[in-house]
C-alpha cells in the first residue's frame, strides 16, 4: 500500500467518525420475545439440582485421599506415606504431603460448589412455585375463574 493510498484511508475513516457510541448487536427476533435466549423451566431446574446432589455424593464418597485408609489416629494411608519418606529424610515426603492438602483443599471446593448449586435451585424451584401460587390466586376473577385478558390488560397500562 502506498503512503498516499495509507493517508486517504485515514482521512475518510476520520470524516465518517462520529463522536457517538455505536452498539453492534442482532435484530430482534419476530414473536414479541425481544431476542431472549435463555429459558428456565421448573423441570430444568429440578434435573440441574438432582445432577448437582448426584455428583456432591459420589464426590463425596471418592474423593477423600486425606482419610483414605485411616489409621487409629485418623491419617490416611497417603499421609502415613508423606509422614515416612520425610522421616527418612526424602524430599518426596514433602511433596506428597502438600499434594493431598492441595487436593483436600480443591475437592472441598467442588463439593461446597456442588451443594450451593443443588440446594439453590431447590430454592429457586421451591420460590417460584410459590409465587406461581400467589399470582393465580391474586388473577382470579370473582366467581373464582381465570381472570380475562382485558382485565389483565389494565395492569400493563
Amino acid at each position: 500500500m502506498a503512503w498516499d493510498e495509507w493517508e486517504k484511508l485515514k482521512a475518510d475513516a476520520a470524516r465518517r467518525s462520529t463522536t457517538h457510541m455505536r452498539l453492534n448487536q442482532l435484530p430482534a427476533e419476530p414473536g414479541g420475545r425481544g431476542g431472549a435466549d435463555l429459558v428456565v423451566d421448573q423441570d430444568d431446574l429440578g434435573a440441574v439440582g438432582h445432577e448437582a446432589f448426584v455428583l456432591y455424593g459420589e464426590l463425596h464418597r471418592t474423593t477423600d485421599i486425606a482419610g483414605a485408609g485411616a489409621d487409629k489416629a485418623g491419617a490416611g494411608s497417603t499421609t502415613q506415606s508423606a509422614a515416612v519418606l520425610k522421616s527418612h529424610g526424602f524430599e518426596m515426603g514433602g511433596a506428597l504431603e502438600t499434594t493431598v492438602e492441595v487436593w483436600t483443599s480443591q475437592a472441598k471446593s467442588v463439593l461446597q460448589a456442588c451443594a450451593h448449586i443443588s440446594n439453590h435451585l431447590d430454592f429457586s424451584k421451591k420460590l417460584h412455585a410459590e409465587q406461581d401460587a400467589r399470582i393465580a390466586a391474586v388473577l382470579q376473577g370473582p366467581d373464582g375463574s381465570a381472570e380475562s385478558v382485558s382485565e389483565l390488560d389494565k395492569y400493563f397500562q
